[in-house]
């Protein structure tokens, strides 16, 4: 029997694209289906009544919603080729890195970017000692999952990625070679990884349809 695998996202949405990097990785065939965001689809809303919000992997019929969460399902679900960890301690860590993430670094540099003048000199600060964090936990490694990529930097694309569209669009210069080389070059592995550059958006996209978003938020 054939595997019924389909993702509802919407192409600017680095959570969205997090899932695409993993099913990459693993060689997953799916069913794309493109949401939109001001009118989202009745499936959509069946699928994820509880956020109502992209990224939603079907599986068989059976709904996951919640980006980390439908990683360790890909992972769990297909063997091969390991997203996590096999050690426990090491699986922790990496689950410890995805949330240090997500609930620490992704809101200051988002705020960093978007939002008025008096909020974002204070976020920027925050976003500053969080990027020191991550510098200081990549070390020499080439990514953060060591030789290849892994869950940290599946997570950490919002790093890798949008916030260089969101740096250029508001004329920040927070995360340089000069400030942070050791990111920097990982930002140079990751966005050349085969994985990535498959469901990598065109930056000249993302540019276009953020900045009349970044530049409403400043008011």
């Amino acid at each position: 029997m054939a595997e019924e695998v389909k993702l509802f996202g919407f192409w600017a949405s680095p959570l969205h694209r997090r899932v695409e990097i993993a099913l990459k990785m693993k060689g997953v065939k799916y069913e794309y289906i493109e949401e939109d965001l001001t009118n989202k689809s009745p499936l959509l809303l069946k699928y994820n009544p509880v956020h109502k919000k992209v990224p939603v992997l079907v599986h068989n019929g059976n709904p996951i919603a919640e980006s980390l969460v439908i990683i360790e399902y890909i992972d769990e679900t297909w063997k091969h080729n390991p997203i996590l960890p096999q050690h426990p301690y090491d699986r922790a860590l990496a689950r410890f890195w995805a949330k240090f993430i997500d609930e620490k670094a992704v809101p200051a540099l988002r705020n960093s970017t978007w939002g008025k003048v008096k909020e974002r000199e204070v976020a920027i600060g925050e976003a500053c000692e969080h990027l020191k964090t991550l510098e200081n936990e990549l070390g020499d490694k080439k990514f953060f999952g060591g030789e290849d990529i892994g869950l940290v930097d599946i997570v950490a694309n919002v790093v890798g990625i949008w916030f260089g569209v969101f740096q250029e669009i508001s004329g920040l210069e927070l995360l340089t070679e000069e400030k942070f080389p050791k990111l920097c070059k990982w930002i140079h592995e990751y966005v050349n990884h085969t994985a990535i550059k498959e469901v990598l958006p065109p930056r000249d996209k993302l540019i276009e349809y953020f900045s009349p978003l970044l530049g409403a938020a400043s008011k």
